[in-house]
C-alpha cells in the first residue's frame, strides 16, 4: 500500500474518532504528523476538508431524523441550535489566522488538554443532570453558553464535543442530552468550516489528490459513525472521567516529547 494512502487512512480514523470523543480532533491531527514527521498533502489544512466532510457525513447519517423532526415539528430546538452556532462562526472569521498558525503548537495543545480536562471533572462533580432537550428543557441562555463554549473549542486541544458537553453539564443537562445537543450543534459549524476550506481548494485545484482525499473521507466517515454510537452508549452509564485521564496522559506525552526535541 502506498505510504501516503496509509497516512490518509490513519488520519481519517483519527479524525472520525477524536472529532466526537472529547479528546480534541485538531490536537491529534496536529500531533500525529508532528510526532512522525509526516509532511505533504496529509499535513495540510486543505486535507482537513476531506476529513471534516467525512465526519459531517457521519453526523448527518446519525441525526438526519432529528433534523427532519426539528424542521417539521420542533422549531424551537432548531432556532436554539442556529442561535448557538453564531459565536463559533464569528470567532472563526475573526481569529482564523491566529487559530491556524499561532495556536497550532504542541505546548498550547498540552495546556488546553489539561485545563479543559479539569473543567470536565468539575462539571461532572457539580452537575444536577436533570434537563433534557425536549419540552423546553434547554433554554436560550443554555444554548448561548454552550455556543460560546463551542467557540472556545477553536483553540487546538480544547475539543468541541468535550467543551460543549461540559457546558451542557454545567447547565444541568443530562449527559445524553448534552451530547446530542453537542452533535447537533457541531453540524452547521463543521459544514461551514468544510465550505470555507473547500473554497480554498477550488481556487487551487492543483492541490487536490482525489485518491487521497476519498481515502481520508471514507476513513473519517466510518470511524465517525463508530465514535458517535460508542459515545452515546458510554455516556448513558459512565461519566467523562475516562476521557479526562486520557487527556492528562496525552498532555504528559507531549511535554516529554517537547523536552527531548528542544
Amino acid at each position: 500500500m502506498d505510504s501516503v494512502v496509509l497516512k490518509a487512512i490513519v488520519l481519517g480514523l483519527i479524525q472520525g474518532l477524536t472529532e466526537f470523543l472529547p479528546v480534541s480532533s485538531t490536537a491529534h491531527l496536529i500531533l500525529v504528523p508532528w510526532f512522525f514527521g509526516w509532511g505533504g498533502v496529509v499535513n495540510s489544512l486543505i486535507f482537513d476538508v476531506a476529513l471534516h466532510a467525512g465526519t459531517l457525513g457521519a453526523l448527518i447519517l446519525c441525526f438526519y431524523r432529528d433534523w427532519i423532526d426539528m424542521i417539521m415539528r420542533d422549531r424551537r430546538l432548531l432556532y436554539l441550535i442556529i442561535f448557538a452556532s453564531f459565536p463559533a462562526g464569528i470567532a472563526g472569521i475573526l481569529f482564523s489566522g491566529l487559530i491556524e498558525h499561532t495556536l497550532r503548537s504542541p505546548l498550547v495543545i498540552a495546556f488546553s488538554l489539561v485545563t479543559v480536562g479539569i473543567v470536565m471533572l468539575i462539571a461532572e462533580r457539580y452537575s444536577k443532570a436533570v434537563k433534557g432537550l425536549q419540552e423546553g428543557g434547554i433554554t436560550l441562555r443554555d444554548s448561548l453558553i454552550i455556543g460560546v463554549a463551542q467557540a472556545v473549542a477553536l483553540i487546538p486541544g480544547v475539543s468541541r464535543s468535550g467543551i460543549t458537553i461540559t457546558a451542557g453539564l454545567f447547565r444541568d443537562l443530562t449527559r445524553i442530552s448534552a451530547a446530542r445537543f453537542s452533535f447537533l450543534l457541531s453540524t452547521p459549524v463543521i459544514l461551514g468550516a468544510t465550505v470555507l476550506e473547500g473554497r480554498k481548494l477550488m481556487k487551487t485545484p492543483s492541490l487536490l489528490n482525489l485518491d487521497i482525499f476519498v481515502t481520508g473521507f471514507v476513513s473519517a466517515f466510518v470511524s465517525g459513525l463508530v465514535a458517535i454510537i460508542f459515545l452515546l452508549r458510554f455516556l448513558n452509564r459512565h461519566p467523562l472521567n475516562l476521557f479526562v485521564y486520557y487527556r492528562f496522559a496525552l498532555a504528559m506525552v507531549i511535554l516529554i516529547a517537547l523536552r527531548f526535541t528542544v
